[in-house]
C-alpha cells in the first residue's frame, strides 16, 4: 500500500501569522502519526516563513514514522538535512522568490551538480528523491544521477483531473513505467487531495509514497484531522 506523508508546512504557517507556538507544530506531527499518517513531510525555505530550521531540529526527536525534508539543496538546507539525518530528503528546484514548488528539474542539465548533491547524502545513509515533472527523459536522467526515487510533480494531474482525468493522468503512466523498468523507487505529490487521490494511486503503477500538505490541511478544516488522515488513508487501500 502506498503511504502516506502528511506536510504539516501549513501548521507552521498558522503559528507564525500569529506568533507564539499555537498551534504547536511540534505536537501536530506527534498527533498526525498518532493519527495514521505514516510520514511527516518538512520544506523549510531560506526566508523561513513556515517551517524554520529550529523547528526540524525539534521534530527530528519527535517524528517516529519517516521524517522527509524537501527544499532546494543550497549549502545550508544540505547541512540541515545531514545534521537532522532525515529519512528521506527530496531536492527541490524551488526559487526563494517561489509562493509553492511550480516545476521539477531539469535532471540533464542539472545531473552533475545532483549527482554531487546525492553523493553527500548517500554518505550519512539518507535516502533521496528527485522532483520532477512527468516526463520520462527527465527519469531517465535522474536514473542516472543515482538517486534512490524519483517525486512526481502531480499539479498538471489535479488540474486536469475534473476536465479530463484520464488524460491528466496519462503522462504520469507513462513516467511511472519507466521509474519502474530503471528500479527506482516512485512518489508522487502537490495538490493532490480526496478529489483526486485514488484515482492517481489505482493507476500509478509501483507508488511508493504521496506527500500532502496544503489540501489534507483544508479539508482538515471541516473533517477535523484525524478523520481526514484516515479518509485519505482508505484512499490509498487498493
Amino acid at each position: 500500500m502506498t503511504r502516506l506523508s502528511v506536510n504539516i508546512n501549513k501548521i507552521a504557517t498558522l503559528r507564525n501569522a500569529r506568533g507564539g507556538n499555537v498551534p504547536d507544530v511540534q505536537q501536530f506531527a506527534v498527533d498526525c502519526e498518532r493519527f495514521g499518517a505514516e510520514g511527516i513531510t518538512v520544506h523549510p525555505r531560506p526566508d523561513q516563513r513556515h517551517i524554520t530550521f529550529k523547528d526540524v531540529e525539534l521534530l527530528r526527536s519527535l517524528v517516529k514514522t519517516e521524517f522527509n525534508i524537501e527544499g532546494n539543496p543550497t549549502e545550508d538546507f544540505i547541512r540541515l538535512v545531514i545534521a537532522n539525518k532525515a529519512d528521506q530528503v527530496t531536492l527541490v528546484p524551488d526559487d526563494p522568490r517561489q509562493l509553492t514548488s511550480d516545476h521539477g528539474w531539469n535532471t540533464l542539465k542539472d545531473g552533475k551538480f545532483l549527482k554531487e548533491v546525492i553523493q553527500r547524502f548517500h554518505n550519512h545513509g539518507i535516502r533521496v528523491s528527485i522532483f520532477v515533472d512527468p516526463d520520462p527523459m527527465m527519469v531517465q536522467y535522474a536514473a542516472e544521477t543515482g538517486t534512490d526515487r524519483v517525486e512526481l510533480y502531480t499539479e498538471s494531474y489535479a488540474s486536469g483531473f475534473t476536465n479530463n482525468k484520464e488524460a491528466a493522468i496519462e503522462p504520469f503512466i507513462i513516467a511511472a513505467k519507466e521509474a519502474n523498468r530503471l528500479g527506482i523507487g516512485l512518489n508522487a505529490g502537490h495538490d493532490l487531495s480526496l478529489q483526486n487521490l485514488q484515482f492517481f494511486a489505482q493507476n500509478i503503477s509501483g507508488l511508493l509514497e504521496v506527500s500532502i500538505g496544503h489540501a489534507l490541511i483544508s479539508e482538515a478544516l471541516y473533517y477535523g484531522i484525524e478523520n481526514t488522515i484516515q479518509m485519505y488513508r482508505r484512499q490509498l487501500m487498493l
